[in-house]
């Protein structure tokens, strides 16, 4: 399955003040951007990511702690391709997470569920020469986000791809599918098009899914073209 970024269809893309989404109001630039003196600067300084950078254990969730997490776990692959289907390889990928119950490992985190000792909900891994990508952790819950009465957000995991610079990071959000919070949940609806929608909802693959050990769900990310995952110019946590 392909998902749809932010170069693609610029007119699907979720307008900055979206007023079902409160926040939006708050955090939408109001002013002009500001140009950089010297542009060239910042691609100087661009990330440098390597095999000794990344570990084993953070790619899998589920093991960075001395006990079992508790949930549903999961295996998440997939691959990061350009808008020909070329695969992008070398890139940092990241992941974050709410735990089975849904509850961030996070001090601003208010919700009254419980915090998993096991379980911190971050991971990273880079994209190997096919632009694969590979995470084991586990499912995470919905939870409530005070936007409007009776909010909660569908379970979702965060994703971050990183360029040949800082400024190039982009972000954006996976689901699973036949979730019952879609219709209620005015992130996932601000994005217009329906097709745009579909592509940011993961794949069960029953070939990915491990004996006795995990589910496995498919998600492709592709960075622009009409295909293109669509990446967010803000975040809910």
């Amino acid at each position: 399955m392909t998902l749809t970024t932010a170069g693609a269809a610029a007119e699907h893309h979720p307008p900055r003040d979206h007023p079902p989404y409160r926040s939006s109001r708050l955090r939408h630039p109001k002013r002009p951007l500001v140009p950089l003196r010297d542009p060239e600067a910042v691609e100087l300084s661009g990330p440098a990511f390597g095999v000794t950078d990344v570990a084993a254990l953070d790619s899998d969730l589920t093991r960075q702690h001395p006990g079992e997490p508790l949930g549903e776990r999961i295996t998440v692959r997939g691959r990061v391709l350009d808008r020909r289907g070329r695969p992008v390889r070398g890139q940092l990928v990241e992941l974050w997470q709410a735990n089975a119950s849904g509850r961030y490992a996070h001090q601003l985190d208010r919700h009254p569920a419980p915090l998993d000792p096991n379980f911190t909900g971050c991971g990273r891994c880079l994209t190997d020469d096919e632009g694969a990508y590979s995470f084991t952790t586990i499912k995470p819950g919905a939870y409530p986000w005070r936007n409007h009465t009776n909010a909660w957000r569908p379970a979702h995991l965060h994703f971050s791809i990183f360029g040949t610079a800082f400024a190039q990071r982009l972000v954006t959000q996976m689901y699973f599918p036949g979730d019952p919070l879609f219709p209620y949940d005015p992130i996932l609806r601000s994005v217009s098009d329906e097709s745009a929608r579909q592509r940011l909802v993961c794949a069960y693959d029953h070939d990915l899914s491990v004996p006795e050990w995990s589910l496995g769900h498919r998600w492709d990310i592709v960075l622009d073209g009409p295909s293109a995952t669509l990446f967010e110019e803000g975040d809910d946590h």
